[in-house]
C-alpha cells in the first residue's frame, strides 16, 4: 500500500503493517488506520502516520524508554476489543507533544495506544483514576547532562 505523508513523503507499507484502530485517537475519530514509521535519526521515537490523511502523524514512543516503571491495568473488555490472545503480543506507545521549546517535550501517559502485534488491531485507552497525567515532561526523567543532548530535531506541536 502506498501511504502519503506530509512529513515523510510517499511510503510503501506492506498491507500487513497497517494498524486498524478499534477505538480511535481522541479528536481523530474519523481516522481509523495508521502505520508505524521508524526513522533512524528519531529513535527511540517513531511516527504513527494516518493512512487516510497525509497531514496527520503522531510522534510516539514506548513509555518505558523514559518511564521504566510505567504500568497500566487493562480490563479484559479492553483487551477483548483488540482480540488479544497473548499479553506478550501487545505493544504500548504514548503520544509525544513537542512545543516550540523542545525542552518542554511531554508524553501523554494517561492516553496510551495499545497495539496487538499479532493482528494489528489497536486502540487508545483513557486511564481513569490514574496517577498518570496527559503531560509528563520527558527531559525531567533524564540526568541533566544527557537532557541537554537528547532533544531531537523536531517541528513544534501539531500533527
Amino acid at each position: 500500500m502506498i501511504v502519503k505523508s506530509l512529513r515523510l513523503g510517499q511510503l510503501e507499507i506492506p498491507d500487513d503493517k497497517i494498524i486498524k484502530m478499534e477505538k480511535p485517537i481522541l479528536g481523530f475519530e474519523h481516522l481509523g488506520r495508521y502505520c508505524l514509521i521508524e526513522v533512524d535519526e528519531l529513535r527511540p521515537f517513531m511516527w504513527m502516520q494516518s493512512v487516510e490523511d497525509p497531514a496527520v502523524a503522531f510522534l510516539v514512543v514506548n513509555p518505558r524508554v523514559f518511564f521504566p516503571g510505567y504500568k497500566i491495568e487493562v480490563n479484559s473488555k479492553e483487551i477483548a476489543e483488540i482480540k488479544v490472545d497473548r499479553v506478550e503480543a501487545v505493544e504500548t506507545y504514548v503520544i509525544v507533544t513537542v512545543p516550540e521549546d523542545p525542552r518542554e517535550m511531554s508524553v501523554n501517559l494517561q492516553g496510551p495506544v495499545i497495539i496487538n502485534t499479532e493482528n494489528n488491531r489497536a486502540k487508545q485507552l483513557i486511564l481513569v483514576n490514574s496517577e498518570y497525567k496527559i503531560a509528563h515532561n520527558i527531559l525531567d526523567t533524564l540526568p541533566e547532562e544527557k537532557a541537554k543532548t537528547s532533544v531531537p530535531e523536531l517541528e513544534p506541536a501539531g500533527v
